[in-house]
């Protein structure tokens, strides 16, 4: 599939495969956020941004190039799918969502659950709270797709890992368009003031770390889930959950002007990483958009428990996102105290 960068492994006996990443490289009050992060040994990887690469990027991204950016092609990736190490646990934590004042439900009919992709027509919080994500890799314009959380800073963006940092260069040019629709940016393009992913993502681009995070600027006097709102979050909730997959795919057969979605119950992966399954036929440009624990379709609010992050070729209806635990947890800890 295009736009999936993979990672070439026999991992195990008698297990060749070539696994690659869905990079898909295509007001109420705030509530508590959780509590103390566990403690990591390693730091989250960080790069810092300047004001005027900030200022840069807000130019750069027209209606024109969010229209002609593309998921990557694919790309080797030296990724520790096996014998990388299993997410470690924590206790079970959970970040209530924050919604702008105003916020009403959808007054639409449920959707089918489950659903192997299709355009969200629910309205809701989703539409404003998730976004198309757009950066420079290697010289090149590339999409992928993230979502604003529940935040003490009110600026925190969640995405996968390979969408702020990939073979050792963190992505330049980064900006998030909440609300993302026709080449338009309705809440505006808000520049990272940082990135950041899981230490392990960071060093050696474990695929059970896929996670990354991006601190936005304000834009025109405003914090960003102010303007637009903040979905909440789920820490070591366990696995075999009913979860909804969001996502702006712009490999064929989408064009990423769509926001699609997948839901159904997931289980964990049995091959070579320790993720989440779900049947799912999004495709490049969607990675790193929210997977949601206690989803309610009415409002369009969940808990946000993983990112769309890889496909296996031989399995190319079913995507795997990261499992939420304690470093997952400090980088969100990370992000928000900045």
């Amino acid at each position: 599939m295009r736009g999936i960068p993979r990672v070439t492994r026999i991992p195990r006996p008698l297990l060749g495969a070539l696994v690659g990443f869905t990079a898909l490289l295509t007001a109420g009050a705030l509530a508590t956020p959780a509590g103390a992060a566990p403690r990591s040994d390693t730091p989250t990887g960080v790069s810092p941004v300047s004001a005027g690469a900030q200022q840069q990027a807000r130019e750069f991204w027209t209606s024109e190039r969010m229209r002609a950016a593309t998921p990557l092609d694919l790309v080797t990736v030296n990724g520790h799918i096996d014998g990388g190490s299993a997410p470690r646990k924590g206790t079970a934590t959970t970040v209530a969502p924050s919604a702008p004042a105003g916020r009403t439900a959808s007054d639409i009919g449920l959707l089918a659950f489950p659903n192997s992709g299709g355009q969200w027509t629910g309205g809701g919080a989703v539409v404003s709270t998730a976004g198309r994500v757009f950066f420079t890799y290697q010289g090149r314009t590339a999409s992928c797709s993230g979502n604003a959380v529940t935040s003490a800073n009110k600026s925190t963006v969640i995405t996968a890992g390979h969408c702020v940092k990939l073979e050792g260069a963190w992505h330049t040019n980064w900006v998030f368009v909440p609300g993302y629709h026709d080449g338009q940016a309705p809440h505006g393009r808000w520049t990272a003031s940082k990135t950041l992913s899981t230490p392990q993502w960071t060093a050696s681009e474990d695929i059970n770390y896929d996670v990354g995070a991006a601190v936005v600027a304000p834009l025109d006097g405003k914090l960003l889930t102010d303007a637009v709102g903040g979905q909440g979050l789920a820490f070591n909730t366990g696995y075999n959950l009913r979860m909804y997959a969001f996502g702006f795919p712009a490999a064929a057969p989408y064009d990423g002007e769509k926001f699609i979605y997948c839901s159904g119950n997931t289980n964990r992966d049995f091959l070579l990483s320790d993720d989440h399954g779900m049947n799912c036929n999004m495709t490049g440009g969607s990675s790193g958009g929210p997977w949601f624990t206690q989803f309610n379709e009415a409002t369009g609010t969940g808990l946000l428990s993983s990112v769309n992050s890889f496909k296996y070729n031989f399995l190319p209806n079913r995507m795997y996102g990261p499992y939420f635990g304690a470093d997952a947890q400090n980088l969100y800890q990370a992000a928000q105290a900045s």
